[in-house]
């Protein structure tokens, strides 16, 4: 696939993904106004999504001998580590500076890209990092409900790692000789990440009466199991699934900046159907989190130098590079675009692999 092709399908997937994560607090709060735990709500979400993909699960058995520790990673960073950490940081710290927390994760995920693995970073990605953090503090009007709790800032900083974790592992197994099937990875992610989040939300304390009764959106009552089939289907499912094809497209850094989006939609969603007004920082600091997007998304692999890279394998019908996720993460469309499909002069962006 062309490179802007690649990057078009993996910007629609990232916001699908923002999207479809951001609806899921529209749908839930009403449930848990009618009277369910925040963490039950979370583990009704997990285990709902893992049992409609449980056929999914036993197609792509194979991957628990394969992968293992990419499933089990999975389960514990992206599913029940971020869900677990906020839920916790939201319990002594306000939402707003959790919301934030959480989401310095693309920031923290740039960092490990250049210090950790030392590799350079798109300057497009560092931009959009920055003005995506500086448009959230906005977003959740941060200077609203600013205290001091070291333990729920740094079960924040938890929620920011696990997120961290989610775009890393969802990048893995892409360029196998066998490649791992993303489907297979959420539906063992969730099916794990539930057997932990069953410890910690103890649901058979769950008042069931309340799925079979009405709940209050904004005025209008609406079935209970409806809003959870929403938050199942679309919030869950779908949400990872795009998440996880989009950083294959893009790369964990730019899918992490996208990503600030959720934030945004679902404060626009709670305005909408809620009726939670938005105030005018908020909504200057939502276009500032889109620029944030939309510049770090701009982000392209320039040409491979023309030495190899030390312990890189050598070239392969004009690939050059190392092949490995660690080897892409720095680039703006993951790695896999054609090398002559890379425009003359483009020298601003990091080192990346280009691979047919």
């Amino acid at each position: 696939m062309h490179v802007s092709q690649r990057r078009s399908a993996g910007l629609g997937l990232a916001l699908a993904s923002a999207l479809t994560f951001g609806s899921s607090g529209v749908a839930a709060k009403p449930l848990i106004e009618a009277g369910l735990d925040p963490l039950q709500v979370t583990w009704l979400r997990a285990a709902g999504a893992a049992l409609l993909l449980l056929p999914v699960a036993w197609h792509h058995r194979s991957l628990l001998v394969r992968r293992p520790a990419l499933l089990v990673g999975f389960g514990l960073l992206a599913v029940a580590g971020v869900q677990a950490c906020y839920f916790a940081a939201i319990s002594r710290i306000p939402v707003g500076v959790a919301l934030l927390i959480e989401y310095l994760g693309p920031a923290l995920l740039l960092g490990w890209v250049r210090f950790v693995q030392r590799r350079p970073v798109s300057r497009a990605a560092a931009v959009g990092v920055a003005l995506a953090v500086g448009g959230l503090a906005c977003v959740v009007e941060l200077w609203a409900g600013l205290s001091f709790d070291a333990l729920g800032l740094l079960l924040g900083l938890g929620a920011a790692c696990c997120q961290v974790g989610y775009f890393l592992l969802s990048d893995h197994g892409g360029d196998d000789a066998e490649p791992v099937d993303p489907l297979g990875v959420v539906a063992y992610g969730l099916l794990i990440g539930t057997l932990v989040l069953t410890m910690i939300a103890r649901p058979w304390g769950t008042d069931w009466s309340v799925l079979g009764g009405r709940a209050d959106l904004n005025g209008t009552g609406v079935p209970a199991a409806l809003l959870l089939l929403w938050v199942v289907v679309v919030s869950t499912v779908v949400a990872y699934l795009t998440g996880v094809l989009a950083v294959r497209h893009l790369s964990p850094p730019v899918a992490g900046v996208v990503a600030c989006l959720e934030a945004v939609v679902a404060t626009v969603l709670a305005w909408v159907l809620l009726g939670e007004r938005l105030s005018a920082p908020q909504v200057l600091g939502g276009l500032v989190v889109l620029s944030g997007a939309f510049i770090a998304q701009t982000s392209a692999p320039r040409r491979a130098p023309a030495a190899p890279v030390a312990g890189s394998p050598p070239a392969v019908d004009g690939a050059q590079g190392p092949a490995s996720p660690a080897g892409r993460l720095a680039s703006g469309d993951g790695g896999r675009a054609d090398a002559g499909a890379v425009p003359e002069g483009d020298t601003e962006l990091s080192e990346g692999s280009q691979t047919t």
